[in-house]
């Protein structure tokens, strides 16, 4: 009979430094300092120079490699390579670990009560406690831990909401931004007074509104009265003068606007047209001058004349001639034929004249209609402007509340997981509960069938797993609750050569009520499966050893059998192993129970 001392703990007992000084409710003793962090111990390794790390401390000391050990040269005992830290040469020290997990603790938070064991607070309390002060992982302000859920509900400005209308998610702080382009938000029509008009629907109820109030037809040239759409032709009527005077003055500074684009032409084409004018007058008196002359007597002609250059045109040529002429009346034979000649002349540069001013108020003509068309283009390019504008704004908004409802829809995402997560260790553990019920019984005779037998045992050659624990079972519904626990590939003064299997007491609930210490007979074997030469063991327990007393823990110090049955026996032909299965019986005494 030999004794089983705990394995070692695993990387997931490991993840942390010790535990922060001010929970124990003792004295503090420096053997229960971690010599890295300075805090008490938890999960101790002791290097093999003495000095005791928290697990997790001493791992990330030796991450980097080979360390020297700074408590040895503080302490001035600093010897090579003893005081060398490295992967491998420190053990868990389960002695100094069960002393300090008995040690009394208390809480450290504000306000709370809890007192128990280090082991109790470690179990059951820390990062538990509703007292505890923790961020806020959306807004950052620090909070109880009992308070997180009414602070994410009502008060985080970080929050993320349902809209009550279209139901769909938003942080607290974009609420305004929100309603301003929620499709389901309650509008009021203006006109008519009707309430809660979807957003949505709004444009398509103002469209066929009688009430809505909308700008005159003619606001463009700056009209600024808002009519009902059913008197719209009403106004119209009533106002047609206003109207017309309005387009003539909105025309008017078209013109302007034209002359403003093309100032030279426009300029340089009115005075040409004064000029043709002036021109046109002059040509007209000298033609009247001329026909009055050559039809009447040399007297007659120089009278109407005279009479012609006081009632004619004010112009300088038409004064002109009478000097000219003046000497040619008496030879009425040699002027005839001038007349004719001259008038037609000036008939044909009249008419030239005439063709010029047309053409140039045609082309002015064609100035205007050309400006008028520029300037429709302009306005229907402003309000393209104006409405792609409107769009892209309105697409910002729809952009960042896209992207609001994104990050909203990831935290909630990572939320189920986290959720998810937690459920499926929920799941796992109470499917490890019922297969523990399922094989648990009551009356001191437990079967224990051990499955795929080949592959746990190179497992436990291999180290990955070198033990094994059975379901826990119990002398009585209200008795002893106990475990069995096999090292395939052997433990102590059987590793490697034998199969080693161990008796173990577990912390039950009835143990009040119980005879300490456990002192019944137990029974152990391995079951030939052909029911011929079964392997037996039996030892009575020795009632001074910590293993048989009221346990303190979840179970105490394993103790059995560490040569229960050697493994040449298992390689050889046997019918101890069918179907890579083997049953391994244990039978307690209830003599006195």
């Amino acid at each position: 009979m030999a004794t089983q001392e705990p394995s070692p703990p695993s990387s997931i007992e490991s993840n942390k430094p010790g535990f922060p000084k001010k929970i124990l409710g003792n004295k503090l003793e420096d053997k229960h300092l971690c010599n890295c962090c300075h805090n008490i111990l938890r999960r101790p390794f002791q290097a093999q120079c003495g000095h005791r790390f928290c697990s997790y401390c001493f791992n990330r000391t030796v991450s980097n490699g080979p360390q020297k050990c700074n408590a040895c040269i503080k302490e001035d005992i600093f010897e090579d390579p003893t005081s060398i830290l490295k992967q491998g040469c420190a053990f868990p020290d389960n002695a100094v670990r069960r002393e300090v997990e008995n040690l009394s603790a208390v809480c450290i938070n504000e306000s709370c009560t809890w007192t128990g064991s280090i082991k109790e607070y470690e179990l059951n309390h820390e990062g538990k406690c509703e007292f505890m002060i923790i961020p806020c992982p959306s807004c950052k302000e620090r909070i109880r831990f009992s308070e997180q859920e009414r602070h994410n509900e009502r008060e985080c400005p970080e929050r993320t909401l349902n809209c009550k209308y279209c139901k769909e998610p938003f942080h607290f702080k974009n609420i305004k931004a929100h309603d301003e382009i929620c499709p389901k938000y309650p509008m009021i029509c203006e006109g008519c007074a009707k309430k809660k008009i979807p957003r949505e629907k709004y444009v398509d109820h103002i469209k066929f509104c009688s009430k809505f109030r909308t700008p005159c037809r003619f606001h463009v040239v700056g009209c600024d009265m808002s009519v009902e759409k059913e008197k719209i032709h009403d106004h119209e009527r009533a106002y047609a003068y206003e109207h017309l005077n309005l387009l003539l003055h909105y025309i008017m500074g078209m013109k302007v606007s034209m002359e403003g684009l093309q100032p030279q032409g426009l300029e340089l084409a009115g005075h040409k047209l004064v000029e043709l004018q002036q021109s046109l007058r002059q040509l007209e008196a000298r033609v009247s001058q001329l026909s009055t002359t050559s039809s009447g007597p040399p007297v007659q002609g120089a009278a109407a004349s005279s009479s012609s250059s006081t009632s004619g045109p004010p112009g300088p040529p038409a004064s002109a001639p009478p000097p000219t002429l003046a000497p040619t009346l008496s030879v009425s034979t040699s002027f005839t034929p001038l007349p004719s000649s001259v008038g037609a002349a000036l008939e044909l540069q009249l008419h030239s004249e005439k063709t010029k001013v047309a053409e140039l108020g045609r082309r002015c003509t064609e100035l205007e209609v050309k400006a008028g068309t520029f300037e429709n283009v302009v306005c229907v390019l402003n309000r393209e402007v104006e409405r792609f504008a409107t769009t892209m704004e309105a697409s910002n908004r729809q952009h960042k509340l896209d992207q609001d409802k994104i990050e909203a829809l990831s935290n909630k995402v990572r939320q189920l997981e986290r959720t998810v997560g937690l459920k499926d260790l929920t799941v796992a553990e109470m499917e490890g509960r019922l297969r523990e019920m399922s094989a648990t019984t009551f009356d001191g005779v437990f079967v224990w069938r051990i499955s795929d037998f080949a592959k746990k045992r190179q497992d436990a050659i291999a180290g990955r797993a070198p033990a094994m624990f059975s379901p826990a079972f119990y002398t009585s519904k209200y008795g002893y609750k106990m475990c069995l626990r096999i090292y395939l590939n052997g433990d102590g003064t059987g590793r490697g050569s034998h199969l080693s299997l161990f008796f173990v007491v577990m912390k039950g609930l009835s143990d009040a009520l119980l005879k300490w210490p456990f002192n019944q007979k137990v029974t152990l074997m391995l079951l030939d499966q052909s029911n011929r030469e079964h392997i037996i063991d039996a030892f009575r327990p020795d009632v001074t050893s910590s293993s048989f007393q009221r346990p303190v823990s979840e179970m105490n110090i394993a103790s059995g059998c560490p040569l229960f049955c050697p493994l040449s026996k298992l390689d050889a032909k046997n019918s101890y192993i069918r179907d890579d299965t083997i049953f391994i019986k244990a039978i307690v005494d209830l003599t006195g129970l």
